[in-house]
């Protein structure tokens, strides 16, 4: 599946087309790098090139590019693309702008665009709108601007759509081994995912990092997780889209669907990718997975010389998963007679300055810390400017930790509270020596809160239901609403629908008192006064029903022994899939905003597990000795929407159940909207 980006990463020969300044800077990074391969520039006026020859046309050169670097405008892009695909070249950058990311300002964008892939065929294209990549495994190169890559043997990969951010990235100092930055641009041909998947298969890249503005191949990703689950390669991304401006800007910037926040969260849970809040905290998840991968656990050990750090390792992981276990009796007796009887003993371990400068003593204090149940043992370290100061008592903690991790085969880390006070060079060494140098104390526990979670064992989820693209979409009466979804099995109240006030209180005997009356074609009934609940008798319910502003009404069976309402929602996200949410319901829907996505199809478990995530999980339970709900209930109903959604996927845009009525017995929709529209 996908195209083979082999040549194209990994060319013997890059031949760059085009004479402006851009395309100089490419030739001038492929020699700075030192790229043993053919370069060869192509230009028609130009005989020289950064001190090389330069040749006139395509097809005068000695040989079949495997890498083209395209710098032309964005019509002779589309041209010489042509002409590379015709003669078997490997694959091509094409950097120039001006196609669907700018449909706004130039109509001809997309279709451009279009041309663009025809024009391909088989060849593999990177862009357009993009800088192209940088291996630091092989010195090869189609970047036209500067980079802070090195040569590494072995390291991390990282695609981005945004090739500035790319840029940015490899300018990191954190002791990262970066083998390869790829920008993906309009992802008009090779998308994220192919280009994930081209770097995962080389054995020298040990995980992936995405910067993600929008997936525009579901099936693509899913495959993608797929490879790095068979290659045991973790991916850890950023993903954008949790603000209105952030979708609208990507829309401009790459042409990207980044589809609802929601979506694209579960989406990426789903398939066992890890999100990172901030391109920093994705830097140093990649810094663990690279120096031996996931956490067993999420239990961790801290040791610091400083109550003030060891207390803001503790209130930093408190919006974590990471857990300080408490000293078992081993560590602890250990610890006492390493440090003596001055030291209040706990996890996080302030060993105070007792021991600092002594390498030795230092080791066994930390030996002892790691004899408990730990995944990583935490050696806080912040290191003074070594321009200004001595640093050769914190080099003395580094060789004490690299003696631990002898000793007693635990994983541990260096980690300064702030990114400056970790020089490159000690952090360079560290990575060299298996020790994961952390640079800033959030980032460092993020990073680990991820780690642990990619280590949990988890079921391999269904591909996702894929969405249609409906047209001539309209919501539908809350009674074909109610009928529709109870075709599925749904449960919904015993109901009637009535054109006057005197039939509204026939339907209401026949129903069985009391009874809900509600007014038809009004949005937003409650606010409306369109709503009455309990109504008694029959001159209760025409009462009611001469009151409304309505032409025609829905009487239903008055549900009762609620113990909690919730909402069950179903939305197609052309990004991701459809999207199913479920929260708190009725009137507490925009108070409490407790709510939790998944993608459909999504298991009974699922289900279950979601509903426990729910600040009001407590009342589906039985709170302080309340009725519980029949949560099975609840997770037929939920089961019975999606079989609704599945059977009218290509057509359906929205399910809305809100409340859905939780007893002790049962789980009722007491009210529903669907917009649906026909297939294309």
């Amino acid at each position: 599946m996908g195209r083979d980006l082999n040549r194209l990463l990994r060319p013997a020969s890059i031949a760059v087309i085009g004479g402006g300044a851009w395309c100089a800077n490419v030739l001038r990074e492929c020699l700075k790098i030192g790229f043993s391969g053919d370069l060869w520039p192509v230009h028609p006026r130009r005989s020289e090139m950064a001190g090389l020859p330069v040749f006139a046309r395509v097809e005068d050169l000695p040989g079949v590019p495997d890498a083209v670097f395209i710098g032309v405008n964005r019509h002779v892009t589309v041209e010489s693309v042509a002409l590379l695909s015709k003669m078997g070249a490997g694959g091509a950058v094409c950097f120039a702008s001006g196609f669907s990311e700018a449909e706004a300002e130039l109509a001809d964008g997309p279709e451009l665009q279009r041309a663009l892939v025809a024009a391909a065929g088989d060849m593999p294209v990177l862009g357009p709108n993009c800088y192209g990549f940088l291996n630091a495994l092989d010195g090869a190169l189609l970047w036209p601007d500067q980079h802070g890559l090195v040569p590494v043997d072995s390291g991390v990969a990282i695609v981005t759509q945004s090739s500035n951010i790319a840029c940015n990235l490899s300018m990191q100092a954190r002791g990262l081994p970066i083998a390869y930055i790829m920008t993906a641009g309009n992802q008009a041909q090779t998308d994220l995912a192919m280009m994930g998947r081209g770097l995962l298969a080389d054995p020298r890249v040990t995980a992936l990092g995405l910067h993600i503005e929008g997936i525009s191949d579901l099936r693509g990703f899913e495959a993608l997780a797929a490879t790095a689950r068979e290659l045991s390669k973790p991916i850890v991304a950023v993903r954008i889209g949790a603000s209105e401006q952030a979708r609208a800007a990507t829309v401009s910037h790459t042409a990207s669907v980044a589809g609802s926040d929601a979506g694209g969260r579960a989406l990426l849970a789903r398939l066992g990718i890890a999100q990172a809040r901030t391109l920093a905290e994705m830097l140093e998840t990649l810094k663990l997975l690279h120096v031996g991968g996931p956490l067993v656990s999420n239990r961790i050990g801290s040791l610091s010389c400083s109550g003030g750090e060891a207390s803001l390792m503790a209130d930093l992981s408190v919006d974590t998963g990471l857990v300080f276990p408490p000293l078992e009796p081993g560590q602890r007796a250990a610890l006492a007679e390493a440090l003596g009887p001055k030291v209040a003993l706990a996890n996080p371990l302030d060993y105070h300055t007792y021991i600092w400068g002594d390498q030795p003593a230092t080791t066994r204090c930390f030996s002892a810390m790691m004899q408990g149940d730990l995944a990583m043992g935490c050696a806080v370290l912040d290191f003074p400017r070594e321009d200004r100061c001595d640093a050769s008592d914190w080099h003395k903690v580094v060789e004490a930790i690299a003696d631990t991790q002898a000793a007693t085969g635990k994983r541990m880390c260096i980690l300064a509270s702030l990114p400056e006070t970790l020089p490159e060079a000690v952090a360079d060494r560290a990575v060299a020596r298996g020790i994961v140098p952390f640079s800033g104390m959030g980032e460092a526990l993020a990073a680990l809160d991820l780690g642990a979670w990619l280590g949990q064992a988890r079921k391999v989820a269904e591909p996702v239901l894929l969405p249609g693209d409906p047209m001539g979409a309209r919501t539908l009466t809350e009674a074909e609403a109610k009928a529709a979804l109870a075709g599925h099995g749904v449960r919904v109240p015993g109901s009637g629908r009535a054109m006057g006030a005197a039939e509204a209180a026939e339907i209401a005997a026949g129903i069985g008192f009391p009874v809900v009356l509600k007014g038809e074609g009004v949005a937003h009934k409650t606010e409306a006064g369109a709503v009455v609940l309990n109504l008694a008798d029959a001159a209760a319910v025409e009462a009611a029903a001469a009151g409304m502003q309505a032409a025609s009404f829905l009487v239903e069976e008055m549900v009762t022994g609620a113990v909690v309402e919730l909402l069950v929602g179903v939305v197609r996200d052309p990004a991701h899939g459809f999207v199913l949410t479920l929260g708190a319901g009725g009137t507490l829907t925009e108070i409490l905003r407790d709510t939790v996505s998944m993608l459909v199809p999504s298991t009974r478990d699922d289900i279950r597990d979601a509903l426990k995530k729910l600040k009001i999980s407590p009342l589906l339970a039985g709170y302080r000795g309340a009725a519980a709900a029949n949560v099975e209930a609840v997770v037929e109903a939920v089961m019975a929407v999606q079989g609704f959604v599945e059977a009218e996927a290509a057509r359906l845009e929205e399910i809305e159940i809100n409340p859905l009525i939780c007893t002790a017995t049962a789980a009722i929709a007491a009210d529903a909207l669907i917009t649906i529209g026909e297939d294309r």
